[in-house]
């Protein structure tokens, strides 16, 4: 597994605050270190579609993380403008079910071809990593969290999503269920030191996460706390390279 190969695997999660250059000194810093930069809603609201169009301009691919959920024809129409963007990924909620999701999928594959644009990554939403099975409880769910993640990947598929964006402790039965070639996005990875503050629930160290089969790894704070985040980038993709060998 190359070097590269290893990087285009790690999402650097763009989530401050600040300004637009600060925003962009983390782009310039950490371009060649990290594949994806992850523009989520903190990010897009403060800046929108300028902060993806910088990006790009430096030759790095974004991910749009805004987890659209709404009725089916609403959340087409933001789907058609993300491709516009020319952003790489991006994701809806998968709970928003079967039609927002297929006709998501439609609308999509309709607007790239008349714009010649690529198809982006569509990734469905399973459960939210700061979630467990309590919080679901709590929410009136009577199954586990790894009974939805499953059942909700399922109709992800089925709907004819690229992937889902689920924990790596969901991604062995993810795998088995819906096979080798559906893209697995993983957040909630850290290093061996626990972060200030963390909310994350269900979390799992890098190489962990790609050898039990995740595509894709999301870090944000463990790289962006890090005494020195570039070698921090680059120590998360020589796990990612580990954890690709040990498959």
């Amino acid at each position: 597994m190359s070097n590269k190969e290893s990087l285009e695997k790690l999402i650097f999660a763009l989530d401050m605050g600040g300004g637009l250059d600060d925003v962009m000194s983390w782009v310039r810093r950490l371009a060649g270190h990290v594949g994806v930069f992850k523009v989520g809603k903190e990010a897009f609201t403060r800046f929108g579609p300028q902060l993806v169009q910088s990006i790009q301009e430096t030759g790095s691919r974004v991910f749009l993380d805004l987890k659209f959920h709404d009725i089916p024809n609403t959340v087409a129409r933001a789907a058609e403008g993300a491709v516009e963007l020319g952003v790489a990924m991006f994701n809806v909620h998968a709970l928003g079910g079967m039609s927002m999701m297929t006709e998501t999928v439609e609308s999509v594959k309709k607007m790239a071809g008349r714009r010649e644009l690529p198809m982006p990554l569509i990734l469905g939403v399973t459960v939210l990593t700061s979630l467990n099975d309590e919080d679901l409880q709590r929410l009136g769910f009577t199954c586990t969290t790894g009974e939805l993640v499953l059942r909700l990947a399922r109709m992800a598929q089925d709907a004819g999503l690229s992937g889902v964006v689920a924990s790596a402790q969901d991604v062995e039965a993810i795998r088995a269920a819906c096979g080798k070639d559906f893209v697995i996005v993983t957040p909630g990875i850290r290093g061996l030191a626990r972060v200030a503050g963390d909310d994350q629930k269900r979390v799992l160290t890098a190489e962990e996460a790609v050898r039990r089969g995740s595509d894709y790894l999301v870090i944000g704070r463990p790289i962006r706390t890090a005494e020195d985040p570039v070698a921090a980038a680059d120590d998360f993709c020589r796990e990612i390279a580990r954890g690709l060998s040990a498959r």
